[in-house]
């Protein structure tokens, strides 16, 4: 039967932004153990979860706060942890040596066409946004600097590192790579935006064209 004062039925009238945070409990247990109402459960597992984070929400925490059983307990926590998956901001990984940065570049080490791929940085040194740039030969032509530095000033980057494969598993330098390197380096300092690192990869490693 509709009751305008039951969470559910407030939800599907109003949206889940209008009800309490124990009235969304509330919905997610259904009800408390047999000795106590859904709202003094709803209530008590509230008060459990301001103190506590996802990981320590556990089902034997859980039911000892409340006596919920093992149902209502694990659509509880499953409502948690997907919420936190998809939804909690994740931190941005910190690219604070040449091997962070090779690691960022891994998509590309066993490609068999060249890549050149473009990390951009916040003033922390935290990853911004992870490009493919160009694929097919790699040329100072075809590298352009405008296709660099673009999207580097739509991500307010404080500085950038450039890397690229090489399909042959060589991580020997080439002087094109030196080229690209000087000719991004040059533009970046213009701009205002350092190029901090040329990472090569290969199947044999990585290495700095730098």
């Amino acid at each position: 039967m509709y009751n305008p004062d039951k969470p559910r039925d407030k939800l599907m009238r109003k949206g889940a932004a209008a009800l309490t945070d124990e009235e969304l409990i509330q919905i997610i247990v259904g009800q408390g153990s047999e000795d106590t109402g859904a709202r003094a459960a709803a209530k008590k597992l509230n008060s459990a979860m301001t103190s506590k984070t996802v990981q320590e929400m556990t089902i034997d925490y859980i039911q000892g706060e409340d006596g919920t059983d093992d149902t209502r307990s694990a659509a509880l926590l499953a409502a948690l942890e997907l919420g936190r998956r998809k939804y909690a901001p994740q931190p941005k990984p910190l690219i604070d040596s040449p091997e962070a940065a090779a690691e960022q570049f891994e998509p590309i080490r066993h490609k068999k066409q060249e890549r050149f791929c473009l990390l951009t940085l916040d003033g922390a040194r935290r990853l911004i946004k992870y490009r493919v740039i160009t694929i097919g030969t790699l040329t100072s032509s075809l590298v352009h600097p405008r296709e660099v530095f673009s999207p580097a000033i739509e991500d307010r980057a404080a500085t950038i590192i450039i890397g690229h494969n090489h399909p042959s598993g060589t991580l020997t330098i080439s002087e094109q790579d030196r080229e690209v390197s000087r000719c991004i380096k040059q533009s970046g300092e213009l701009l205002g935006i350092k190029l901090d690192d040329h990472i090569i990869v290969a199947r044999e490693g990585h290495t700095s064209a730098m």
